[in-house]
């Protein structure tokens, strides 16, 4: 029912509420008609676009370079102002850190701030 951006559900819902309208007044086939014109069309122009901004948004995955910001990394090779080596999602990554001043051992545990082209800039935390 959910298929076609909720219309069948429209449809759907009109179709009951016509029945329902046939069922306790025993109305001719024009008003069921009309009934289920007016609440198809009031279904598909107020309720829709409501289901549609709640249900349809499809929350943002990121991928790539971005998915690695925030991941803890394994210092291999000393980290410091020169370079060195670490182990982020089961790679070897080049990594700077985030202040030059600082400087961390092999075996450290670290967080990836960002990725800068192919470096991984990373920090120890508090």
């Amino acid at each position: 029912m959910l298929i076609g951006d909720f219309t069948l559900l429209m449809l759907g819902s009109a179709a009951l509420a016509t029945a329902g309208v046939s069922a306790f007044t025993g109305s001719s086939l024009i008003i069921d008609a009309v009934v289920f014109a007016i609440s198809s069309i009031a279904l598909m122009l107020v309720v829709r676009p409501i289901l549609l901004r709640r249900y349809a948004i499809v929350p943002h995955t990121p991928m790539g370079m971005e998915a690695l910001q925030g991941k803890s990394a394994t210092v291999l090779r000393a980290v410091d102002e020169n370079g060195g080596l670490v182990k982020l999602d089961g790679q070897e990554w080049t990594a700077r850190p985030l202040d030059a001043t600082e400087s961390y051992p092999a075996g450290a545990t670290v967080y990836v701030m960002e990725i800068d082209g192919a470096t991984a800039v990373v920090w120890k935390g508090p």
